[in-house]
């Protein structure tokens, strides 16, 4: 696919998107890929249950934050919108807390695109959600929109919500599991939204992005700085670099095991010296070792992973920048990364658009 056809559609989407106001002090939380399902063993979602509800609502619904599903919430390729809403009741009843207190906004994703032919979902569904920081954009969307079908076709024209009783099976609809897809999803988007100058939000390929930069890439500059710090440390502390270092060489060594290396990195965006941190992506809600989210609070940006009763990976400890106990559970959330807006806009006004 050209990018330029790409580029075309984006914008599209980009200006028929509902606004808001990122209001002084505003909290938003960004979720997706929950695939939802029946509550049965192919319910990809049921192992972290107990997790996403108390994350949910002990910590987000308690303390103000909007809650913004961003696509492939109800697994519609897999399950039957009824089966999903009786095994999921109590979660509904969490989504329906936010709605009555106005903050809840529901993006449709490729697996639940199936719920703009019914007339008896109880939220309103949105293709994508601008928000405006101090003039510049942040841009929620679930990421499909970057497959052939969705930019060969109007995906807001009535061909697409009439026949999607039945979901479509399109070619990416399993980009999560297929290196090459998430891969050209993610250059796609990091291109048009570099230079559209815009941050973008999104989820579908299940691999948390923050700043453009992958796992990968975060724990290899991780490892660098640890490097600088080595020599002028003191010697209690080199043994604390020495061993995070180690640490951070395992998951690398796993990432690599994995075929994840080639998912992100500079060169594969283009031939530009420097990423620019245009991309965010909140990965997913079924992992095994708990889901991760973007939060925007106050002027910040922040990716977070919540663990349940298995823990964190070993890395994720040494890596953070802020742990949270969830209390009076054996959840914890721990802040992987965290960013003033100020700077992300800064960065992607200075470095150009091109």
């Amino acid at each position: 696919m050209k990018f330029k056809d790409f580029l075309s559609s984006f914008s599209y989407l980009l200006s028929e998107s509902p606004k808001e106001t990122l209001a002084p002090g505003g909290r938003f939380v960004f979720m997706s890929d929950l695939h939802l399902g029946d509550g049965g063993s192919r319910d990809d979602l049921a192992p972290n249950r107990g997790l996403v509800q108390n994350a949910l609502a002990r910590w987000y619904l308690e303390r103000g934050f909007t809650l913004v599903l961003n696509g492939d919430i109800e697994d519609l390729s897999k399950f039957r919108w009824r089966e999903i809403r009786e095994a999921w009741g109590g979660l509904f009843e969490i989504f329906d807390a936010f709605h009555k207190a106005g903050r809840l906004r529901r993006i449709v994703g490729n697996h639940d695109l199936g719920l703009l032919a019914r007339n008896d979902y109880p939220y309103a569904l949105t293709h994508s959600l601008a928000l405006d920081w101090n003039g510049h954009s942040l841009f929620a969307f679930h990421g499909h929109q970057a497959s052939r079908f969705f930019v060969k076709y109007d995906y807001l024209s009535e061909f697409i919500v009439r026949y999607l009783a039945k979901p479509l099976t399109i070619r990416n609809s399993g980009v999560s599991g297929d290196s090459r897809y998430r891969y050209h999803t993610e250059r796609l988007i990091y291109k048009a939204s570099r230079r559209l100058g815009l941050v973008s939000i999104t989820g579908h390929t299940h691999r948390p992005l923050f700043e453009s930069h992958s796992k990968y890439e975060s724990l290899r500059y991780s490892i660098e700085e640890l490097l600088r710090e080595f020599p002028k440390a003191k010697a209690a502390r080199k043994n604390e670099i020495a061993e995070l270092i180690e640490v951070y060489r395992r998951e690398l060594a796993r990432v690599d095991r994995k075929k994840l290396r080639r998912d992100l990195g500079s060169s594969l965006y283009g031939h530009n010296d420097f990423l620019v941190p245009s991309l965010f992506n909140s990965g997913c809600a079924t992992g095994k070792k708990g889901f991760t989210a973007l939060e925007i609070e106050g002027e910040a940006i922040a990716l977070v992973q919540w663990t349940g009763v298995k823990g964190p990976r070993t890395y994720v400890e040494g890596e953070s920048v802020e742990h949270s106990l969830l209390e009076g559970t054996p959840y914890s959330r721990y802040v992987m990364r965290r960013a003033a807006l100020e700077e992300v806009f800064t960065r992607i006004d200075l470095l150009g658009r091109d």
